[in-house]
């Protein structure tokens, strides 16, 4: 087991925690579409300054306390959601729901042995000497071809970032699953799944409802009675 040094730690946390910070305030603007590049550099600036103040000062420290570090597949979303609004992409591509699935059924699976429920040891095999270092190299080399072919770019160079984060430093705790899971991850990709059912939902739903509403019909005309001509008679009173 090779651990990060702790300055690299601190490092990291500040840096991946003003990605998320910059990326979560420009999800929720409501400005101009696409944001002006001087705001979104005034962003992140801004998010990088608050997140390097000194010790209790900073939002990393409490963030740390609750959610330990950001996982390199996290700060690689969220660095390739910043490229692309910079780019005037307003609509990411970074969560596809093929990686937001994975990573949901992974996260169940990891937090249910963490919490004991099943305690198969699936988290501390992130840790194993000759599993660990095999799964980094074939997910390296997949995620590679995957950004050579161009199938899938978007999912497919965060992962390989954060698997050469890991490789070389160890970030962020020395465990391969924490460089690629992490709870604001997996909830984002709760929150991708559950935000495409609703628009399936919605679209088939539209598309069983009747295209358009049928105006009122004209009744037939009546037919004309058989027979002797109807004679109007007026009465005066006199």
């Amino acid at each position: 087991m090779t651990l990060p040094d702790l300055a690299l730690q601190i490092a990291y946390a500040r840096i991946s925690w003003a990605l998320v910070l910059a990326t979560l305030v420009i999800a929720l603007w409501r400005g101009a579409d696409p944001l002006p590049r001087p705001v979104l550099a005034a962003i992140l600036a801004a998010s990088l300054g608050v997140m390097l103040l000194p010790g209790e000062f900073s939002p990393a420290y409490w963030l740390g306390l609750a959610f330990q570090y950001p996982s390199g597949l996290l700060a690689g979303c969220c660095a390739l959601r910043l490229v692309e609004r910079w780019h005037g992409i307003r609509r990411s591509r970074a969560m596809p729901h093929a990686l937001a699935g994975v990573l949901v059924v992974c996260g169940a699976l990891l937090y249910l042995d963490t919490f004991g429920l099943l305690a198969r040891g699936f988290y501390y095999a992130g840790f194993w000497p000759l599993f660990t270092p095999a799964v980094a190299v074939l997910g390296a080399l997949a995620c590679a071809l995957a950004v050579v072919r161009g199938n899938a770019r978007s999912p497919a160079a965060p992962m390989l970032g954060a698997i050469a984060l890991f490789s070389l430093l160890r970030l962020p705790t020395g465990n391969l699953w924490d460089a690629m899971l992490d709870p604001l991850l997996c909830g984002w990709a709760v929150l991708t799944l559950a935000i495409g059912a609703l628009r399936t939902s919605g679209r088939r739903a539209s598309d069983r409802a009747p295209e358009s509403v049928p105006g009122a019909q004209q009744s037939p005309p009546a037919p004309a009675l058989s027979g002797a001509p109807i004679e109007q008679f007026s009465s005066v009173k006199e």
